[in-house]
């Protein structure tokens, strides 16, 4: 049985503008966790944004069909008695069914999974975490930055251990594909946050004041995501007016943030989340306050989101990131990295946008399976 390390912490981490080609048109007002901020609504963009994006060193995306084993590398696999773990950021459903995916892949391949962590956003935990899967001596090491910064010095033992690692979404800084890791697995950023901004737009007419409720750390994946819904919000719904921008860090502050952005701005009638498990508080907010006119739409495919948007409820949107391939993708890095075999240093899986009326076919996109009884009823 691999080993299970859950070890939930106090999160802290730092706020980054991103820089991209999505929000060449936008100007951000900055705001903090838990201060309510007014801004002007966006002007709509002259041109229509990009959706090209590059990774958090330049790369240019390939897509999932850019990875492929040759029959004689597949043995040659199943022949090295290899063995992989997970040293991941946080958990969530979305995690869970990156991890499926991945393992399933390993499986396939005749890899051994020996340890799964989670580090609730702590970079002191996933340090902790790193040194005792690698007690373990995997060969593989799957992994998502909890603090990009402080990763650097946390992975160098890996790397100086000549362990391959495949990474979800976000590097240590400073580490290069083919170098310190093998290849970065993601979904498409620019693609989601349009996604998002649909979504929510078709919800509302197109018109109507919405708040805005972003990852405010040092997190490329987020980011990117983030600022791409506000530039396809600005240029494709011009009729809708952020009136409220937070940023938040710790999931658990997500209620009491949302609760006063809309007692601060009544007039809003939608409001955009970073991810789903944030999003929950978001809900329970709008429930307590009697807000049931209030659309959200977020990231990631949550049940208890799924429920409530199957039954008419607050959520009328989540984007699904693919789960299961990009675990398939981060598989397959893994035993390019075995092989010494150069990868695309960055693979992006198309995500979903899924409502009430396509639920059954964005979770078997996303997870494989068909939607479980709590979100469909049935």
């Amino acid at each position: 049985m691999p080993l299970n390390i859950q070890l939930p912490t106090a999160r802290a981490s730092r706020r980054i503008l991103v820089a991209g080609a999505v929000a060449a048109a936008l100007v951000l007002s900055g705001c903090s966790t838990g201060t309510a901020t007014e801004s002007s609504a966006p002007s709509a963009p002259a041109v229509e944004p990009s959706l090209d994006f590059t990774g958090p060193g330049g790369e240019a995306p390939g897509t999932l069909d850019d990875l492929a084993l040759t029959d004689e590398e597949i043995a040659k696999v199943k022949a090295g008695d290899f063995t992989a773990a997970f040293v991941w950021h946080t958990s969530s459903e979305f995690v869970t069914a990156v991890e499926k995916g991945a393992t399933a892949e390993f499986d396939k391949l005749g890899i051994e999974v020996v340890a799964s962590t989670q580090a609730d956003f702590d970079a002191a935990t996933q340090a902790n975490n790193l040194q005792t899967v690698l007690a373990l001596k995997p060969d593989i090491i799957v992994a998502t930055a909890a603090d990009p910064t402080s990763a650097a010095a946390t992975f160098q033992p890996a790397v100086d251990a000549g362990v391959k690692l495949a990474i979800m979404t976000t590097p240590p800084a400073g580490y290069t594909a083919g170098d310190q890791f093998v290849s970065i697995v993601t979904e498409s950023l620019t693609q989601a946050g349009k996604l998002d901004a649909d979504l929510l737009g078709e919800a509302l007419g197109g018109e109507g004041d919405i708040g805005y409720m972003y990852h405010d750390a040092d997190f490329w994946f987020t980011n990117q995501r983030d600022e791409a819904f506000k530039a396809w919000t600005a240029y494709s719904y011009p009729d809708q007016k952020i009136v409220a921008e937070e940023g938040f860090t710790d999931e658990a502050a997500t209620q009491e943030i949302a609760a006063a952005m809309i007692a601060r701005n009544p007039t809003i009638k939608g409001i955009y989340v970073a991810w789903a498990t944030a999003a929950q508080g978001v809900l329970a907010a709008l429930r307590d306050a009697g807000r049931s006119d209030v659309k959200v739409v977020t990231n990631d495919l949550d049940a208890t989101l799924a429920a409530d948007m199957v039954a008419g409820g607050n959520v009328v949107g989540l984007v699904g990131n693919g789960s299961t391939n990009l675990g398939k993708g981060l598989g397959m890095v893994g035993a390019y990295g075995v092989l010494d075999k150069e990868a695309p240093a960055l693979v992006a899986v198309t995500p979903m946008g899924v409502t009430a009326d396509n639920i059954s076919e964005g979770w078997l996109d996303d997870y494989g399976t068909e939607p479980p009884a709590s979100v469909t009823g049935k």
